[in-house]
């Protein structure tokens, strides 16, 4: 009868005991160097950096400087966009006066750059003609009369514009903006060419 030697079996537990702590400590080892690359990983950083001023500031709307004098709450020098009417600049200037002449104002008309708009007072004589962008009144020394800042009275002078004809220029320039040429008079309803031409000489915007 053979006695089995218990040295051989000892010795393969022992190996296999040993594979298993081997491939345990790897898996600890693996794990282990897996949450340190996520621990020592870079965090990824956003800035938000601030819109330059010059940039974001919106461009200035176009403006327009009109000189408000007479029956006004605050008479004087206001800016105001292009674009704006006799309302918005009385408006500026704190609103009518009590004593304020208003129907002798045209709320509706677009002032223009550099005029003088004065709002008389009940019983006051007619306001003067408001003056140009370029500084003159709407009748000018070679005896032209401005087409973007003559009232009524003032285009009434020129030959074969009446009253009615004269309203309509108004008219079409408080809805369309200033004159740009005197050709533009075409445009306005029963201006047509010889009576383009019979004015040519004598307006000017």
């Amino acid at each position: 009868m053979t006695v089995d030697d218990p040295a051989p079996r000892a010795r393969r537990r022992l190996g296999v005991g040993a594979v298993t702590v081997v491939v345990i400590a790897a898996l600890a080892v693996t794990v282990a160097i897996g949450i340190l690359r996520t621990t020592t990983a870079p965090v990824e950083t956003i800035t938000i950096t601030e819109m330059d001023a010059t940039l974001a500031a919106a461009p200035p709307a176009p403006a327009v400087y009109v000189h408000v004098s007479g029956a006004v709450t605050a008479p004087g020098l206001y800016r105001l966009d292009e674009g704006a009417r006799v309302v918005d600049a009385v408006a500026a200037a704190g609103g009518f006066t009590d004593t304020a002449d208003q129907a002798a104002v045209n709320l509706a008309r677009i002032v223009t750059d550099g005029e003088q708009l004065h709002v008389p007072v009940i019983g006051e004589a007619p306001p003067p003609a408001p003056l140009s962008s370029t500084g003159g009144s709407a009748t000018l020394p070679g005896g032209k009369v401005n087409l973007n800042s003559a009232d009524l009275a003032a285009l009434d002078t020129l030959p074969r514009i009446g009253p009615a004809m004269a309203q309509r220029i108004i008219d079409w320039r408080d809805q369309n903006g200033r004159f740009t040429s005197v050709d533009d008079l075409l445009a306005v309803p029963g201006i047509g060419d010889k009576m383009l031409a019979a004015l040519r000489e004598l307006v000017t915007v």
